[in-house]
């Protein structure tokens, strides 16, 4: 846990200093990630908010994503990530939108694979998308955890390369 709560600091220092704003749309991580941001000092100055999509509907009602793609891949897909990312930002008019959808337990849609794609909006452009493959006998709990983390982790690689530029 004390690398989630560096990376937290970490997180939450950037977007103090760069004045910047972040809100979520989750689904596979169903709300792990909105709990981890609502841990980061002064929190409400820089979560604005996020969703918990779990359905289909619901991502084509509140995150816009195109049904027929999201009947397509079963919510689960880089483009779904994206949209996701970009609209929960719009929504909350913040800098950055985080997303991500997949699967927790091993599925027939899936495969019986435990995987998940995420992406992250800045500034109304999509700066990183990727996938991430689990191990399929990973419990529900630790495959939301393990997302949450690794989401985490490329958060603060992606928020090294902007302070960069």
């Amino acid at each position: 846990m004390n690398l989630q709560k560096d990376l937290l600091e970490y997180i939450g220092l950037h977007l103090k200093k760069q004045n910047e704003t972040v809100s979520i749309a989750e689904s596979v991580t169903a709300g792990f990630l909105q709990f981890s941001f609502s841990q980061i000092k002064d929190a409400s100055e820089l979560f604005k908010g996020g969703l918990t999509a779990y359905t289909l509907e619901e991502k084509v009602k509140l995150l816009h994503v195109d049904e027929h793609e999201a009947r397509r891949c079963d919510c689960v897909s880089p483009e779904i990530a994206g949209t996701m990312a970009l609209n929960v930002s719009q929504l909350f008019n913040t800098d950055w939108g985080i997303a991500v959808t997949g699967y927790a337990t091993p599925v027939e849609e899936s495969g019986y694979k435990l995987f998940a794609y995420f992406s992250f909006a800045y500034k109304s452009e999509i700066l990183l998308s990727r996938k991430m493959d689990l191990y399929h006998r990973k419990e529900s709990i630790d495959a939301q955890l393990c997302y949450s983390e690794f989401i985490l982790e490329c958060l603060k690689v992606e928020m090294e390369k902007q302070s960069l530029q």
